[in-house]
């Protein structure tokens, strides 16, 4: 990873579907001392303990014949709310408290998800994403591996 998006006073927004973490190199970019500013928990329980229907019919029109319908999947509908929440947050950040260079870490599809959910002034202080999934490591295993990025 380029040393300069380790440098003092980067900020890195960490998340997955069911933690997200800000931190701020309180370091520099040889000796990264990242600290913990807010961090988001969800409570998201498998789909099949939040609730369950059968799957649903739909009629295909002139054939009068039926099609099945998948079932609603709670728990991812639970993850994306999450994710757009932190993305709410992160735009408040922004605007409320001057964030400047962050770096967004999250697994493929929470990256996704968070960065269609940004708005355009956050998007303008965002300088690297990094498709990892680091929210469950604690803090000195996040340094080492960002500043050990190819």
């Amino acid at each position: 990873m380029n040393k300069k998006l380790l440098r003092h006073g980067a900020w890195f927004a960490i998340c997955d579907g069911k933690k997200a973490l800000i931190l701020e190199n309180k370091g520099d970019a040889t000796y990264p001392q990242l600290e913990t500013r807010q961090v988001f928990e969800h409570d998201n329980p498998p789909s099949h303990l939040q609730g369950a229907a059968p799957p649903g019919r739909a009629l295909a029109g002139a054939g009068g014949r039926r099609a099945a319908t998948e079932e609603t999947d709670f728990h991812e509908q639970a993850e994306h709310a999450f994710l757009r929440h932190f993305a709410a947050e992160l735009d408040g950040w922004t605007r409320h408290r001057g964030l400047r260079d962050l770096v967004l870490v999250a697994p493929p599809k929470a990256l996704g998800l968070v960065r269609a959910a940004l708005t355009g002034a956050t998007r303008a202080v965002l300088v690297a994403e990094v498709d990892r999934d680091y929210v469950k490591l604690p803090l000195y295993e996040i340094e080492h591996h960002l500043a050990h990025l190819p």
